[in-house]
Parts: structure tokens; C-alpha cells; sequence
């Protein structure tokens, strides 16, 4: 299994994103996704949850209402749109399945800074 997440990026508060992460070796559309992030100094946190039809959302508090996650499973591919980027959001965001797989991708740094 792999994942590779991209979009990351420098931005200033109040902006917007959209990552994307693409899996390959794994049935891509008989799994729930997540996306965690992971500030520096601190532990790996979720963000926010797809079902695997895509039918079902779920998100973290501190997230909720700015931040939309999507699929596309015809292309094995979760996205996170981020808007109204707050300095809190900084960190290396992840994805991965659920139930996780041992494997992690490299992240992508999102970093919200004036």
C-alpha cells in the first residue's frame, strides 16, 4: 500500500487549499478515509473522515465548517479542501484508510502563517 499526499503549501490566514492524497495496492473504494495532521511537537490528530461511497463525512471540532473532504474513486484519491486557514492548522497532514494501514505517506506541509 501507498500514499502520496500533495497540496501543501505556505499561506496566509484566512486562505484556502485543497490537498489531495492518491493510494494505490489497496481496493481503494471498499475503504472509509481519513486524514490526520501532526503539528510540530505534537501527536497525530484526525481531521476528518469519508465513508467509502463517499456518502458519509465526519470531522474533527476544530475543523468543522471550513474544511470539505471528498473522493474520487475512480481515480483512488481523497482530497481535503481547507478554507478560512487559521495559524492553528499548521502541520504535516496524512492520510490513510480504516482501519489504518501500517504504511504512511511522506505528508504534505501546510503551513498558515501572515
Amino acid at each position: 500500500v501507498q500514499f502520496v499526499e500533495s497540496g501543501g503549501a505556505l499561506v496566509q490566514p484566512g486562505g484556502s487549499l485543497r490537498l489531495s492524497c492518491s493510494a494505490s495496492r489497496l481496493a481503494f473504494s471498499n475503504y472509509d478515509m481519513k486524514w490526520y495532521r501532526q503539528a510540530p511537537g505534537k501527536g497525530r490528530e484526525f481531521v476528518a473522515r469519508i465513508s467509502d461511497s463517499g456518502g458519509t463525512e465526519d470531522y474533527a471540532d476544530s475543523v468543522k465548517g471550513r474544511f470539505t473532504i471528498s473522493r474520487d474513486n475512480a481515480k483512488n484519491t481523497v482530497y481535503l479542501q481547507m478554507n478560512s486557514l487559521k495559524l492553528d492548522d499548521t502541520a504535516v497532514y496524512y492520510c490513510n484508510t480504516v482501519p489504518n494501514m501500517n504504511s504512511w505517506g511522506p505528508g504534505t506541509q501546510v503551513t498558515v502563517s501572515s
